[in-house]
């Protein structure tokens, strides 16, 4: 198999001629039967074949997902085709080849194609639209507001609406299943592209293990809150879920409606719900704009940190290198494990555009490589607010010395992942570089040798940020009048909160406001609350 091949061929599909022709279901991120609106749909005809393209594009160095996610995925697929077996078909339809040359000859056929909706920008964003113009129609479901010129106005009242509506559902018995056999399957496709999954600690993919995580979760969701910060505690205290909500194995809604009806009501619950409408929320912004992925969302600030780009630090912030040691060990524990609990990505996004002062989408593609639950709606615009390209009066600058004190007391997370620094004092994991010498030779820690020291000095590096950044955040604040920027953009306020923030925060600057919080970041005073 190459890359020039399609399968299946044209010979292989049947041709409707007269009658009601059958319909192929395009699944891609909606790994799943159940609350699946494109599978509902579809199985009002007389015909449903569900069928997978395995996407050349997203294979080998084009692709820009490490193999152990695109290993996770293939674990999906096996699960999906043991969905469709379990009502009495005969399981999922593998293709392979370029998504559009595939459908459009099941379209040639006479087959109607429908996929679920969800938002996407890219090389994604360009292959959507030239389904649609194939005649691939797209259903929406997904919970996101599409249906209106200003998808912010009541949007709370309608995801609301959608998390408590009635699932997606039909009957299996009412409609042929169909399946092509194509030669093609997840395990011929991993040994033609040389897959090689590296990773540890990956949990198995497929709505199976989702929904068992999900039972596990719910046994110990009263410790919930307690367990999101430090990266130790989130690692088995946080709920897993994340890479079976990015890859559809459950939806959103079917997590929300079963945490709903076991859980009393409690400030757990309540959190991981709010959790959910992040979620949504972060992903509806992409339904909004697809830029979100290639520009800055605020013009004032396309660009910045652009001319100080340094191979080399970036280099030394991929390999966990910079002398800060929280940053470090998250740094590590990403690319050998391809998970971050969300204190810790931030602390890494802060470190590498605030501190380092690089490109974000350096830095953001990064992320979205090694991720195993990278979901670009969230991952990029959640780059984007960390780092402070929107223009809100929030930017929150992490200080990774305190973080070794708030997050790691103990020095078990920085130990495990940077053990040059295991016999240190954990008095000195902080600061390893303010260890006197004397320690160092006691503890047989060289710092400058054995663990590098910080790459930038943390004031410094900060003061440096700030001076830039202050001089153009009046500008920034003042474009959100912009409707454009202000629709781009997406707040949960919509127009209004973006009018608000350039009206108060638009003219000269507004008052110094930083303050260190008790996550060891820097924060500009909030405007209004918000679901973030």
């Amino acid at each position: 198999m190459t890359d020039t091949v399609v399968t299946p061929s044209r010979d292989q599909i049947e041709a409707f001629t007269d009658g009601d022709p059958g319909t192929v279901v395009w699944h891609r991120e909606h790994l799943r039967i159940a609350d699946q609106p494109a599978v509902a749909r579809a199985a009002d005809d007389d015909r449903l074949l569900a069928v997978f393209v395995f996407d050349p594009s997203f294979y080998g160095d084009r692709g820009m997902a490490c193999d152990s996610r695109i290993d996770f995925l293939h674990d999906c697929l096996q699960d999906l085709d043991g969905q469709y077996r379990d009502v009495g078909g005969d399981g999922l339809t593998y293709a392979h080849g370029d998504p559009i040359e595939v459908l459009e000859r099941f379209r040639a056929a006479g087959w109607d194609v429908l996929a679920a909706r969800s938002p996407t920008g890219r090389y994604g964003l360009r292959r959507d639209e030239r389904a649609r113009e194939m005649g691939v129609e797209f259903v929406t479901g997904d919970g996101l507001v599409r249906d209106r010129e200003h998808t912010r106005e009541e949007w709370n009242e309608a995801v609301n609406a959608w998390l408590t509506d009635s699932q997606y559902d039909w009957d299996p018995a009412s409609v042929r299943l169909d399946r092509l056999d194509t030669g093609v399957d997840p395990e011929t496709v991993a040994d033609e592209y040389d897959l090689c999954p590296t990773k540890t600690k990956v949990p198995d993919g497929g709505t199976g293990a989702a929904r068992d995580q999900l039972d596990e979760f719910l046994d110990r969701i009263g410790s919930y809150p307690s367990n999101i910060s430090s990266p130790t505690d989130a690692r088995d205290g946080t709920s897993g879920l994340s890479p079976y909500l990015r890859f559809g194995c459950l939806s959103v809604r079917q997590v929300y409606q079963t945490v709903v009806q076991e859980v009393p009501e409690s400030r757990s619950r309540e959190m991981f719900v709010s959790r959910l409408f992040w979620n949504l929320h972060y992903r509806q912004k992409l339904a909004d704009w697809p830029g979100w992925l290639d520009e800055a969302v605020n013009p004032e600030l396309r660009g910045f940190n652009a001319d100080h780009h340094d191979p080399e630090l970036v280099a030394a912030w991929k390999a966990g290198q910079t002398g800060f040691p929280m940053v470090d060990a998250s740094m590590r524990c990403l690319r050998e494990t391809g998970w971050l609990n969300f204190r810790m990505r931030a602390l890494g996004v802060s470190a590498y555009y605030h501190l380092l002062q690089q490109p974000w989408w350096i830095g953001a593609d990064y992320y979205h490589e090694h991720l195993i639950d990278s979901v670009a709606a969230i991952n990029y615009t959640q780059w984007q607010y960390q780092c402070g390209l929107v223009g809100k009066p929030t930017l929150r600058l992490y200080n990774p010395i305190k973080q070794v004190r708030d997050q790691d007391p103990d020095g078990e997370f920085v130990r495990r992942w940077v053990p040059e620094l295991a016999e240190l004092p954990d008095e000195h994991l902080p600061r390893p570089e303010k260890t006197p010498l004397s320690v160092q030779s006691e503890c047989g820690v060289r710092i400058g040798e054995d663990y590098p020291r910080p790459v930038v000095e943390y004031e410094a590096a900060k003061e440096r940020f700030w001076e830039r950044y202050d001089a153009v955040k009046p500008k920034a604040a003042a474009a959100l009048a912009d409707e454009t920027v202000a629709d781009r953009a997406s707040l949960s306020g919509g127009r209004a909160a973006a009018r608000a923030i350039a009206d108060e925060y638009g003219g000269t600057g507004e008052p110094d406001a930083r303050e260190s919080g008790d996550a060891g970041r820097v924060r500009l005073k909030r405007l209004t609350p918000s679901r973030h």
